[in-house]
């Protein structure tokens, strides 16, 4: 009775370790990435991402498009994707609510990312090395409230010269929701100035979208770290020992020269949280991180 009972206990173990393993195997690995852009260039780039993962990963690999940038992060914390693509602010955010996530990797141009200040040429504005103080006699938009570019460091360098928040020092501000919207607005006039990640504006000018006789960039706000790949931190234990390693190595062994040009970056190198504490400094500076 003994031994049958020491066998049925240990197929009982076996089977459960099994049937543990072929569920961490066969778990379907999803992630998001805020909206910064134009929403079918997004889900064509990160449709390649997907299945990109799915070959270096061996498992189902899903991109789950968002509507904003709280909505990314939201999707992070209730666990509805375990991956993100954020930028420095919405992954410093992510990681404050769900402790023990890591950023993995970042493009090679993230550790030196750029805000382009952009105009209206009705304005008379002209480029600049210098902040261009003339900004405050005209309307301005921000991109997404919760961008790194587009409204946080803008933001911090209207406030250190002006000492004054935005919306008590522009005759309107407005928030567009994206770099590409962002763009769109102020070449049509809705705003005279505007903040713009400085990858999107290069990207839309090399198409043509760009009219530069209405439009120009007159200053570009000195370097700070952007955009990564962050991952929760309860991965391992979702997916197998080892698993956020994996993760890691895929997207900074990521070669193939069309994926890398429709982020645009040139490569993908490793990223710490330590590389975003400047990033949650500046936005616990401003109250953007309470």
């Amino acid at each position: 009775m003994r031994i049958l009972t020491a066998v049925a206990t240990i197929f009982a173990m076996t089977f459960l370790l099994t049937t543990n393993t072929y569920a961490a195997e066969t778990q379907v690995f999803t992630f998001t990435a805020i909206p910064d852009e134009d929403e079918s260039r997004l889900v064509e780039r990160f449709s390649k991402i997907a299945t990109y993962l799915e070959e270096k990963l061996g498992r189902e690999v899903r991109y789950l498009p968002v509507k904003s940038y709280a909505a990314a992060i939201t999707a992070f914390r209730n666990k509805q994707v375990q991956l993100a693509w954020f930028g420095g602010l919405s992954g410093v955010q992510a990681r404050i609510q769900v402790p023990g996530s890591q950023a993995l990797a970042q493009g090679f141009e993230d550790q030196f990312f750029k805000t382009y200040i952009i105009a209206h040429h009705s304005t008379g504005l002209k480029p600049s090395k210098a902040f261009p103080v003339g900004i405050k006699d005209f309307t301005f938009t921000f991109g997404s409230k919760g961008s790194t570019s587009g409204r946080l460091m803008p933001e911090y360098y209207i406030r250190k010269h002006y000492g004054k928040a935005p919306d008590k020092l522009f005759p309107r501000v407005g928030f567009s929701g994206d770099h590409s919207m962002t763009i769109a607005q102020v070449q049509a006039g809705a705003y005279q100035v505007g903040a713009v990640n400085y990858l999107v504006w290069e990207t839309e000018l090399a198409a043509g979208k760009i009219d530069p006789k209405k439009l120009n960039v007159i200053w570009e706000i000195p370097n700070y770290p952007d955009y990564q790949w962050t991952i929760r931190g309860d991965v391992d234990k979702d997916y197998g020992e080892g698993f956020t390693q994996q993760v890691r190595a895929a997207l900074l062994n990521m070669s193939d020269v069309e994926l890398l040009a429709a982020f645009p970056r040139k490569s993908f190198v490793p990223a710490d949280n330590s590389d975003y504490e400047a990033i949650e400094k500046t936005a616990r500076a401003i109250g953007l991180i309470q």
